[in-house]
């Protein structure tokens, strides 16, 4: 089900190499969507810190807690990426091996964007679909599996979920 055969990743990374709106549309996606999502959680947290200190400390060590999580299961998984696995390029010429399952944007991403949703919901919101937006772009750009980054968004859904609003 959430499997891209070799035929069809090829398919894929095809199309956004060979399509220029395409490739640039993905480029936002892959490389500038990751920096608005990374910049605006310092800017939360300086928002905390002045408006809602009591919340500092959950929306630190969280997203802190998710990030080592992800990085100790890469290690322990190694799973390799698609380019590795199918010997073709990725869309941006990456080269690292290995490490590929679950996707580190993909869970960083959802998990600063399960604080905004914290925070204030409209934000929150506008947070996750860049977001999702982000983690497509992995698949695309041919460095994930689906199953990469799902489990990268589910590790940081449900510890969202856990932390932020159940505890």
């Amino acid at each position: 089900m959430f499997n891209i055969t070799k035929k069809n990743y090829k398919i894929i990374t095809d199309f956004f190499k060979n399509h220029q709106y395409a490739n640039f549309a993905l480029k936002i996606c892959y490389r500038f969507f990751p920096l608005i999502i990374f910049v605006s959680y310092p800017v939360l947290i300086i928002f905390l810190l002045f408006k809602m200190p009591s919340e500092l400390i959950k929306t630190i060590l969280v997203p802190l807690g998710v990030f080592l999580s992800v990085t100790v299961l890469r290690r322990a998984i190694d799973r390799k990426r698609p380019y590795e696995k199918y010997g073709t390029d990725s869309v941006f010429c990456k080269t690292t091996k290995g490490r590929s399952m679950p996707s580190r944007h993909t869970a960083s991403a959802f998990i600063i964007s399960m604080a905004m949703l914290y925070v204030n919901f409209d934000f929150g919101v506008l947070s996750l679909s860049v977001s999702v937006m982000i983690m497509l772009s992995r698949v695309f750009a041919g460095v994930h599996f689906i199953s990469d980054v799902i489990v990268g968004m589910f590790i940081s859904v449900i510890s969202g979920i856990i932390f932020f609003f159940l505890i």
